[in-house]
């Protein structure tokens, strides 16, 4: 984890933060986006990166925590999205110790980070995740299936296993949904996306 972390902060150039903020998160999360809560709650964005998202849902009036263990990318995040009351935090997976004690959370979102852990992480990771909602919370993951890029490598991730894993920790699918890469160039390497939404019981 830690080899890939180095590789964002040295990535984590004006050109690559303008890429990033340019995506609409709305047109990202369409998807799920009928799936994300309709009224004001608490989210954590896992691996916020310049807080794009987050700065979106605050937008929408929920609370949020904007959670990335990049400084540079946290740095950035804060200068550009000072004014939308995000809570920022410097914490990593799989444990997120810190994250945890802002808990409990309606929604939980990690768009573009769970490609970045392996499964023994992954089988730390997703527990927490879990044990983060509030009852009746969801769990949006954002998996990517291809090559990362250079300094960033990407795990492979076996969607049939993340569902049986997620439920094996008491969670129901609401959706599993496939998705091309909004870049082209990802797309002529055969990136491609699967959205999922868990949710946690309520009883």
């Amino acid at each position: 984890m830690n080899d890939i972390l180095d590789g964002y902060a040295a990535a984590a150039t004006p050109e690559l933060i303008e890429r990033y903020e340019a995506f609409d998160p709305a047109a990202l999360y369409a998807p799920v986006l009928d799936l994300l809560p309709q009224t004001p709650g608490r989210v954590a964005d896992i691996g916020t990166g310049t807080g794009r998202d987050a700065a979106w849902f605050a937008g929408q009036g929920h609370r949020v925590l904007a959670v990335e263990p990049v400084r540079a990318l946290r740095e950035a995040g804060m200068a550009r999205h000072g004014d939308k009351g995000l809570t920022w935090l410097n914490d990593t997976l799989p444990e997120l110790a810190a994250t945890r004690q802002h808990g409990p959370f309606d929604l939980v979102t990690l768009n573009g980070v769970w490609q970045h852990i392996d499964e023994a992480a992954r089988a730390i990771a997703l527990p927490v995740l879990a044990g983060m909602l509030a009852p009746g919370g969801r769990l949006v993951l954002a998996l990517r299936h291809g090559p990362g890029a250079a300094g960033r490598p990407a795990f492979p991730i076996c969607d049939d296993d993340t569902i049986a894993a997620a439920v094996g920790c008491g969670l129901i699918l609401l959706r599993c949904r496939e998705a091309g890469s909004h870049q082209a160039a990802n797309r002529a390497l055969g990136v491609r996306w699967s959205w999922m939404v868990f949710e946690r019981p309520s009883a």
